[in-house]
């Protein structure tokens, strides 16, 4: 069974263009890779309502997993905790656990930091969830099992429990968190998984040339087996198109993923040859 994702990325800095949203890319490739499926990726304000609307929305199409980032902090405007707590129909609390952390985070900043009451914004959680430590900056990130608040939302009905992180907005803190705490949960419940992903440069041949091969291809295969994608790259100083393929095969067995990259290659290379293109970069 595929092991679905949503991300929620949280921020009115993200909305006016102010920061650019280099978490959800950072984050869709990692979950890719592993042999996960990203199926959305939305972003909204720091606003409580808002929060609390889209992730109960979010819940409702029951992903394995719901992603979020930014909020975390001990300013105004980090509402993310407070939104999801509404969202599942819980409080929020000061947990000793993540007291501890923060207590910790801010012993390598300096000895002498005390956890005032702006700081200890950060250790108010939803009630049932985990903290986990940031091991590089100071809000801890917040792990939470939707199957503990099933009374509380009632749009969730049987089926998958969706696991709730929220990450801090910064991107070194988010990254390490990630790959230290959550990818490796989704690598367990995802199994074995390889992937082979190329990019190609053809020079000579338009999208429209070469779409009827690559729609024999997509439908020769499942839809989770292969990804085939071809991006317009403008035209040479003689006015040749230029083109990148993007060819990537993926699945639980080694064999399997690297004979249909073989074919698929071949069969490309072979159509590109019979239209007179040529490739640049393999």
């Amino acid at each position: 069974m595929t092991n679905i994702s949503e991300i929620l990325c949280i921020g009115n800095e993200l909305l006016s263009g102010t920061v650019v949203n280099t978490n959800a890319q950072w984050i869709s490739k990692r979950i890719t890779d592993a042999g996960g499926l990203v199926k959305r990726v939305t972003v909204v304000r720091d606003d409580i309502n808002e929060i609390a609307s889209i992730v109960k929305e979010i819940l409702a199409r029951k992903p394995n997993w719901l992603i979020i980032s930014g909020g975390l902090g001990p300013t105004y405007d980090d509402k993310t905790l407070e939104g999801v707590a509404m969202a599942l129909g819980t409080d929020l609390v000061l947990d000793d656990d993540a007291i501890e952390m923060l207590k910790r985070s801010y012993t390598r900043y300096s000895s002498s930091l005390k956890l005032n009451e702006v700081r200890l914004k950060m250790a108010r959680i939803p009630k049932g969830s985990i903290p986990i430590q940031n091991p590089v900056g100071s809000a801890p990130s917040i792990l939470i099992d939707t199957t503990k608040f099933d009374n509380n939302i009632n749009s969730i009905g049987p089926g998958t429990h969706t696991k709730i992180i929220c990450l801090p907005g910064v991107p070194n803190e988010l990254e390490a968190i990630f790959l230290d705490n959550i990818l490796p949960q989704m690598k367990m419940m995802i199994g074995d998984f390889h992937i082979i992903e190329t990019n190609h440069e053809i020079v000579g041949i338009s999208e429209a040339m070469i779409a009827p091969i690559l729609l024999k291809l997509v439908q020769s295969f499942s839809d989770d087996s292969i990804y085939l994608k071809t991006h317009p790259r403008g035209f040479t100083k003689d006015n040749k198109p230029k083109l990148r393929i993007q060819i990537v095969t993926k699945g639980k067995e080694k064999s399997t993923v690297i004979s249909t990259y073989n074919y698929i290659y071949d069969t490309l290379i072979e159509e590109i040859d019979r239209l007179d293109g040529e490739v640049l970069l393999t």
